[in-house]
C-alpha cells in the first residue's frame, strides 16, 4: 500500500525509489558471488543436471516467474520520450544483464554448496551461513527484500497501465482508469489493484500464486504470438511502432515453449487457470466485445 502511494505520486518518484533499491539488490548479488565463488567445488556440479532435461523444464516453469517483469516494462510506452527506440533497448539489455546475473548466482551457489542441501526457503543466506558468513547472510537478506520491492513496483505500475490501455480501448468501463487531476496517474485502478494484490498475498499459499501467475503470463505470451501473426495477416494497414524479426520462425517456437511450460505446472494450476480463462471470456463477451472501439 505504501508503494501504491508512491506510484500514485508519479512515475519519476517511483523510478527514483526503484533505482535506489535496485542498487541495494545488485550490491547483494555481487557480494554473494564474490564470497561464494572461492568456495566452489567442481564435485558439487556433478551431475550438472541431476534431474535431466525434464527437470530443467520443470524448474523453468517455476523460475519463469523471475522473468515476468520484463514484459511489464512495455506498459510504460506512453510515458517514454522515444518508445520505438528506448523500449527494445531497455527490455533486451535488461534481460541480458539479469540472465547473466541469474547464471552467476546459481552457478556460485550450487558450486559452493551441494544442491541436496539447498531445499530451503532461503538458499542463498543458508549457503553463506554454511560457509561461515552469518553476518553477510543477514545483509544479503536485506538485498533480497529490496529486490522483491522493486518487483512489486514494476508489477503495480504495469497492471495499472495495462488496465488503463484496456479501458481506453473500450474493453473495460472507462471510469475505472480515471487520471488524477494533480499527479496525472491512473490512481483509482492503482488503489484497487494494490488492495486486491495485498489480500491475495496475505491469504493464498505462495506456490499457488507463483504457478497461477506463470500460467497467466505464459498464456498471454502464447496468445500474443498467435495474435501478432493474425494481426499482420488481417490488419496490415494498422500503424506499427515495433517490428518482430523473423516472425514465422519465432512465433511457432514461442507457442510451443509457452504451451510446454504451462503443461509442466500442476493439475490444480491448470484447473484454476481454466476457471480464470472462463471468467475472462464472460467479461469479454458480456461487455468488452460490444464496447470495443477497434471492433466498432
Amino acid at each position: 500500500l505504501l508503494l501504491c502511494a508512491v506510484l500514485i505520486r508519479g512515475t519519476k518518484q517511483s523510478a527514483k525509489l526503484n533505482f535506489a533499491l535496485i542498487l541495494v539488490a545488485l550490491a547483494a548479488i555481487v557480494a554473494f558471488v564474490v564470497t561464494a565463488a572461492p568456495h566452489a567445488n567442481p564435485d558439487n556440479l556433478s551431475p550438472f543436471t541431476p534431474f535431466g532435461i525434464r527437470g530443467v523444464f520443470s524448474g523453468a516453469s517455476i523460475v519463469f516467474f523471475s522473468y515476468m517483469g520484463f514484459d511489464a516494462v512495455a506498459t510504460s510506452a506512453e510515458e517514454c520520450k522515444n518508445p520505438s527506440r528506448d523500449l527494445p533497448i531497455g527490455i533486451i539489455s535488461s534481460i541480458a544483464i539479469c540472465m547473466a546475473l541469474y547464471i552467476a548466482v546459481s552457478l556460485a551457489l550450487t558450486a559452493a554448496v551441494n544442491y541436496t542441501q539447498l531445499d530451503t526457503p532461503e538458499p542463498v543466506a543458508y549457503a553463506l551461513r554454511l560457509l561461515g558468513w552469518p553476518d553477510l547472510a543477514n545483509l544479503i537478506a536485506v538485498g533480497v527484500l529490496a529486490g522483491i520491492i522493486t518487483t512489486l513496483i514494476v508489477y503495480l505500475f504495469g497492471q495499472s497501465r495495462i488496465f488503463f490501455a484496456v479501458s481506453r480501448d473500450g474493453l473495460l468501463p472507462q471510469h475505472l482508469c480515471k487520471i488524477h487531476d494533480t499527479y496525472h496517474t491512473p490512481y483509482l485502478i492503482t488503489i484497487v489493484g494494490s488492495i486486491v494484490i495485498a489480500i491475495i498475498s496475505g491469504f493464498v499459499p505462495l506456490m499457488h500464486i507463483v504457478e497461477l501467475s506463470n500460467t497467466g503470463t505464459l498464456a498471454v505470451f502464447l496468445i500474443n504470438f498467435i495474435g501478432i501473426v493474425a494481426m499482420r495477416r488481417n490488419h496490415p494497414e494498422i500503424p506499427r511502432k515495433f517490428r518482430c524479426p523473423i516472425l514465422p520462425i519465432i512465433a511457432p517456437i514461442g507457442v510451443i515453449v509457452c504451451f510446454y511450460l504451462i503443461y509442466e505446472l500442476s493439475p490444480l494450476t491448470h484447473m484454476l487457470f481454466i476457471g480464470w480463462l472462463v471468467l475472462g471470456l464472460i467479461i469479454y463477451y458480456g461487455y468488452s466485445r460490444s464496447h470495443s472501439l477497434l471492433n466498432k
